[in-house]
């Protein structure tokens, strides 16, 4: 008895620390007290970098001693209840498995900076990489998985495009070193010194640190400057279109299951709860009858065991109505 006890409070543990279900006010309140423990943290630091502000020491120490407790304790929770986010792993290779995950490096590397700040200087720059817990966070909520999933939809156009932006790049710098070399050896000394300009040229921020003299070097600077305002401009038009298309997608999918009369759309997100759960267990719990499942290109029929992933567009009818009808 004592052992079903312990796995309904493990269970619930591990519903509250996981992150976006807006529906659990616990685990709503958990997020935002991370959200402010991880902020507050990062405040600390920086007010400890004036000397003006020296007098205020020990507050920083205990509201870092605070914060970092807060840290550890959700650490060692994480490590706890691993086995429920791989259900099909056993307890050590789940845990394991989540020590070697995105978020368990984040949590790891946000607690070592303070067990070695007066050590080596690259433990003292982890600092830093408490600063992306804060994207973990904000990961499943709205706006920051619009971004993710644009940038998902959009990886292979934006490989494509930074793969022309290298070449240009390269092809640019080895040009301007081949003809500034002779005029200038001191700053085009090599082709990482061609590199540095092609960078600033074709990003189009010119720090004018270095630059051409000579006359085919000034008319590659003025190529190269024009090419930057068209390169820049490729992934920024991707991902914006992209934006765009998810909102799109976002504005004609978003139907709450309250709002569903007839038969509705829902794209599932983070925030809808549909992913990771089977059709069974959408059709009890939201009284919802999926129809078609469509996932990319595929279209699947919506047998009781299959699960619902991120991106899937669920054609559905609400069973109240159904009901009501008969």
């Amino acid at each position: 008895m004592s052992e079903v006890k312990n796995n309904k409070l493990k269970k619930r543990i591990f519903d509250i620390i996981q992150i976006g279900n807006k529906y659990d006010f616990p685990s709503r309140a958990f997020d935002f007290l991370i959200v402010t423990v991880i902020i507050l943290n990062i405040l600390t630091v920086f007010l400890s970098t004036f000397d003006q502000l020296e007098r205020f020491s020990v507050l920083f120490t205990v509201i870092e001693l605070s914060t970092m407790a807060i840290f550890c304790f959700e650490y060692v929770l994480r490590i706890w209840t691993a086995d429920l986010l791989y259900p099909k792993l056993g307890k050590f290779k789940a845990r394991m498995r989540f020590l070697v995950s995105f978020d368990g490096v984040i949590d790891l590397l946000t607690i070592l900076p303070f067990f070695f700040l007066d050590g080596f200087i690259v433990f003292r720059m982890l600092r830093v990489v408490r600063i992306f817990h804060l994207f973990r966070v904000n990961a499943h909520y709205d706006s920051f998985h619009v971004i993710t999933t644009v940038l998902i939809e959009k990886k292979n156009q934006i490989f494509s495009s930074v793969f022309i932006i290298i070449v240009l790049m390269l092809a640019s710098s080895l040009g301007i070193y081949s003809v500034e070399h002779e005029a200038q050896p001191e700053v085009f000394s090599n082709a990482f010194s061609g590199i540095w300009w092609s960078v600033s040229t074709l990003l189009t921020v010119g720090y004018g640190d270095i630059y051409p003299v000579t006359v085919i070097g000034k008319l590659i600077g003025i190529c190269i400057a024009f090419l930057g305002v068209g390169v820049v401009a490729i992934p920024t038009g991707i991902i914006s279109a992209g934006f765009v298309e998810q909102y799109t997608k976002n504005q004609q999918s978003d139907v709450r299951f309250p709002d569903i009369k007839e038969v509705g759309e829902i794209l599932v997100d983070r925030k809808s709860g549909f992913s990771g759960i089977s059709v069974l267990d959408i059709r009890e719990k939201y009284n919802l009858s999926i129809h078609v499942i469509l996932r990319g290109e595929l279209t699947i029929v919506p047998v009781d065991n299959v699960k619902i992933k991120i991106n899937d567009i669920l054609i559905v009818k609400s069973e109240k109505i159904e009901k009501a009808k008969k």
